[in-house]
């Protein structure tokens, strides 16, 4: 069944008030709030390109007393285990039984700082619990919840002692982007504001975990036209077929990209989805899912421009598919 006109303009009405809850927490990043809460609504996952001090942990922090959610935060380091991450599995003398002893992996939003330092086997933990939201740890398997979401932050300066992000992982990132630092009046309002150390403990609740997982729900619902469709599908075709890429789109990522452009169009008071739709959302959810040939790459071809010229050459559609 599809989303209705006028449930439309109330999870338009409750979008923006969760993005201006958050946005006493982070000053001037409206944008970069919109693109998290999309995230989150259509279930996935969000990679922070970042220098430190931007506010990453403030927003994960004020993403979860939003929504009355539980958050959590891992440092990754080079000695950093998989079970430090999922959790483990530990003897109980007492009552003669294994328990489980769950990990910081379960709640409802999971920092995952400087995700890049940690090895890749502590790396590839994440992998089931970020594409299928549960845990296997000897042979049982639990689920993280809903809502769930993975915000993982890596450094772009310092590479020194870090491990790069395979193609695999950064995949599973339904969305890539940076929060950056703030414009001068925000800057100005956090300095006046100096003595409040953590803003984000000043959120209060908008809805709770339920209203998140139905809001989700119902953004599943929006309508996507087959012409949209076949407009995401040559998108990503003539990203494959580009000479500057080795990789293009994958289908996950062609997923991804209808499954944030339903919330987006929900966000806007929309139960459809429009090919501006796909235009707004392509740099943050494909562009990091673009393999550049190496020798393109060092020609000085990059993963934005290969995007930029694929959406000017395919044409948008201008009208519905025939029925």
């Amino acid at each position: 069944m599809t989303m209705t006109t006028e449930q439309a303009e109330w999870f338009a009405g409750t979008f923006d008030k969760l993005v201006a809850n958050v946005g006493q927490a982070v000053l001037g990043k409206e944008h970069v709030i919109r693109l998290t809460f999309t995230a989150m609504l259509a279930e996935g996952h969000v990679l922070f390109e970042d220098a430190p001090g931007t506010g990453k942990t403030s927003l994960a922090r004020a993403l979860a007393a939003t929504v009355q959610g539980s958050n959590s935060r891992i440092q990754f380091t080079p000695d950093l285990l998989p079970s430090d991450v999922t959790g483990v599995t530990i003897y109980d003398q007492k009552t003669q039984k294994f328990e489980f002893h769950k990990g910081p992996i379960f709640s409802n939003i999971v920092l995952a700082d400087e995700i890049n330092r940690a090895s890749p086997k502590t790396q590839s933990a994440l992998l089931e619990v970020m594409e299928e939201s549960r845990v296997t740890v000897d042979g049982t398997t639990y689920e993280a919840g809903r809502p769930f979401m993975v915000m993982a932050t890596q450094n772009p300066i310092e590479q020194a002692g870090t491990y790069r992000l395979p193609e695999a992982q950064l995949d599973r990132f339904l969305i890539k982007t940076s929060i950056g630092y703030p414009d001068h009046a925000s800057t100005v309002q956090l300095l006046g504001g100096a003595n409040l150390k953590d803003r984000s403990k000043e959120i209060t609740a908008v809805i709770t975990t339920q209203a998140v997982a139905d809001m989700a729900d119902l953004a599943a619902t929006t309508h996507v036209d087959t012409a949209v469709l076949e407009y995401i599908s040559r998108l990503c075709e003539e990203t494959r077929n580009a000479a500057e890429t080795r990789l293009g789109v994958s289908v996950r990522g062609a997923l991804a990209m209808v499954r944030a452009a339903k919330v987006w169009a929900a966000a806007q008071g929309r139960n459809f989805v429009l090919p501006d739709d796909v235009k707004d959302l392509a740099a943050v959810v494909w562009t990091h899912r673009l393999v550049m040939d190496p020798e393109a790459e060092f020609s000085g071809a990059t993963a934005d421009a290969v995007l930029t010229r694929v959406l000017a050459d395919v044409a948008a559609p201008q009208q519905r598919a025939a029925v």
